[in-house]
């Protein structure tokens, strides 16, 4: 059985916790909900998970401002 990767388990943490979070997580808030999770993870490899969660997740994620995650199912915009 494959161990999920370190980047594979920051990323489902983030994505579970901007799924408790309807209204999105700014930055720093979702980098130290991560640090809390699990606080054995390196902090710059949580933040380069963040930076790039949009990115690798398109179809999940989007920032509606600068500095601001939030989950697609949860855009009002697009509705």
């Amino acid at each position: 059985m494959n161990k999920p990767t370190i980047t594979g388990r920051i990323n489902a943490i983030a994505l579970k916790l901007l799924e408790q979070n309807q209204a999105g997580l700014r930055w720093s808030e979702l980098v130290l909900k991560i640090k809390q999770a699990e606080p054995g993870f390196h902090p710059k490899t949580i933040n380069g998970c963040v930076w790039k969660i949009v990115e690798k997740f398109p179809d999940k994620v989007y920032k509606p401002s600068k500095g601001l995650f939030r989950l697609l199912k949860y855009n009002s915009a697009k509705k």
